[in-house]
């Protein structure tokens, strides 16, 4: 049984996480009042006291527009706080699982993008992202760096709540079609997290970087339609008419992808696990959301 020190617990992945993982140890959760992951000394401190087995960190700076005006926070957050994990890790001799992003590819052309594809990240964000992982890595520290994209759940900002908020008060609204990747339920990520924990008695030889989505893809677009679609069937109030349109068409502070695509042999030839494909997920999350 594990003693699992996890981060960011009122965030979308980490409230799901501290359900998932509640039956493979004692989940310590602290909040933001308990553990301020821009103060590097607080987390060593809080680290050293708990002397986990096993440290989860979803914990991320992940306003993306905001980014480009907050880059010193985003790198805190990002960067130095996961890299301060790392090094205590190391120091414990204990594994550290982390979560990116696909925002550290560059977002260009079409084919999914492999776990050891050059990395050229299009924003502050994705650039921060990228940072803490390498701080993982050069500390030297058994580690899974788990990278997502398109995150949504029941709780917190996220596209599915803001579509379904909208779908009440607007009649029409155009949603980018040209941007392509896979919505990932944030309860998909914490139960495969939860399932690789319990198969790993030990972590040797498989330290490194993995896709974690939700099977398929489809466009915001395709998502919104999706959405939209199990809305009315509950007899939700949704838009009479959502047009597609192009990136340019929606300008944003940040820099998007348009190939958000992950590949997920690695996942499955390491762990032996597959993600349910990403309608399917939807489709349970509904079950969840009011």
């Amino acid at each position: 049984m594990h003693n699992i020190l996890l981060t960011g617990v009122n965030g979308q992945v980490g409230f799901e996480l501290k359900r998932s993982l509640q039956g493979l140890g004692t989940v310590h959760a602290p909040g933001r009042e308990g553990l301020d992951l821009t103060r590097p000394d607080a987390i060593r401190e809080l680290v050293r006291a708990l002397k986990p087995t096993l440290i989860v960190n979803p914990a991320a700076y992940t306003a993306v527009d905001k980014a480009e005006s907050e880059a010193e926070l985003a790198y805190a957050i990002n960067a130095t706080a996961a890299g301060v994990l790392a090094e205590e890790a190391k120091r414990l001799g204990v594994p550290l699982i982390h979560y990116s992003t696909d925002y550290v590819y560059s977002g260009e052309g079409s084919q999914p993008w492999r776990e050891d594809d050059a990395v050229a990240p299009p924003n502050v964000y994705g650039a921060s992202k990228l940072a803490g992982e390498e701080a993982i890595r050069a500390s030297g520290c058994d580690h899974l760096i788990l990278r997502t994209s398109w995150v949504y759940g029941a709780r917190g900002k996220n596209f599915l709540l803001t579509m379904l908020k909208f779908g009440r008060e607007r009649d029409s609204m155009s949603i980018v079609a040209d941007q392509i990747g896979a919505p990932t339920w944030s309860r998909s990520i914490a139960d495969i997290t939860a399932h690789i924990v319990a198969g790993r008695p030990d972590w040797e030889g498989v330290s490194g970087v993995y896709h974690l989505v939700n099977a398929g893809e489809t466009s915001w677009h395709g998502f919104a339609e999706a959405i939209f679609k199990l809305a009315a069937e509950r007899g939700d109030k949704v838009p009479t008419t959502l047009a597609a349109i192009a990136t340019e068409a929606y300008p944003t502070p940040a820099k998007r992808p348009k190939n958000s695509r992950l590949q997920l042999d690695k996942l499955h030839d390491t762990f032996g696990l597959v993600p349910p494909d990403w309608e399917e997920a939807l489709k349970l999350c509904f079950d969840t959301v009011a």
